[in-house]
């Protein structure tokens, strides 16, 4: 893990977005896996100014959404779905037909789970995964627990990640659904590359176990220690329960 410290959460997403970018601008038909929650908003909205303004093009990359909740369409406010569009989608100059997500609603969510499997390895796997963190140190829907899933799955959600993600539902924890679809441990530490981004205070404890402590199924985020090209973008805050953080200007 390659650590990399921040005045600012605005500073620190301007720096997770220029890697995206320099990245993206190396390898145009770049296969990005995306995040969705709080942490990476101000990181969309620096790439969505970059493809803006600077000209980065995102028309031959290739996205896959890490995770969407079970049961609800791709339209409903909540979805990941929406969330992406909103945020990064619908603003940079991809084609719709390189853009893939998993379907909350299928038939057969264990199925669904399946063909996301089969058209991340039809794509070549995934180049750069954008990933945030839990304050319990979950990563995608991997929630702590006494096991871990390697492939993309449903997953029961703990209440705390209910209550995390209730302000997509009117601010009510009971509406969030119980079940949602999430690439597994497996299929993240494949990527060729991880961004991980964390700011604010509350994040601190997590990261800290996340980065020093032991590799634990209790702290999904952990297992990313033994993965080959982590780059972990903070800001002073998250980063203030690490021993010797180093600290970029901006």
């Amino acid at each position: 893990m390659r650590l990399q410290v921040f005045d600012s959460a605005t500073a620190t997403a301007k720096a997770a977005a220029d890697r995206v970018a320099a990245t993206l601008q190396a390898d145009p038909g770049l296969v990005i896996g995306l995040a969705s929650g709080r942490t990476p908003i101000p990181v969309y909205a620096e790439l969505r100014r970059l493809h803006a303004e600077n000209g980065v093009s995102f028309s031959r990359a290739v996205t896959f959404s890490l995770d969407e909740f079970a049961g609800i369409d791709a339209d409903h406010p909540g979805s990941f779905h929406s969330f992406l569009q909103q945020h990064l989608l619908a603003a940079v100059d991809l084609d719709p037909t390189r853009v893939h997500f998993l379907n909350g609603q299928a038939a057969d969510l264990d199925a669904e789970c399946d063909r996301y499997e089969r058209i991340i390895a039809d794509a070549g796997g995934i180049d750069l995964l954008v990933l945030g963190i839990g304050v319990n140190g979950h990563i995608g829907f991997n929630e702590p627990g006494e096991t871990l899933a390697a492939r993309t799955h449903r997953v029961v959600l703990h209440d705390a990640t209910r209550d995390d993600n209730a302000a997509r539902f009117g601010g009510n924890p009971a509406a969030v659904p119980r079940e949602a679809l999430s690439m597994g441990m497996g299929t993240i530490l494949k990527a060729s590359a991880i961004v991980l981004i964390a700011t604010g205070a509350h994040k601190a404890a997590c990261i800290e176990q996340a980065v020093r402590g032991p590799l634990t199924t209790r702290l999904p985020a952990s297992f990313l220690q033994t993965h080959r090209h982590v780059d972990v973008y903070l800001d002073r805050d998250a980063a203030s329960r690490l021993s010797s953080p180093n600290p970029e200007r901006g």
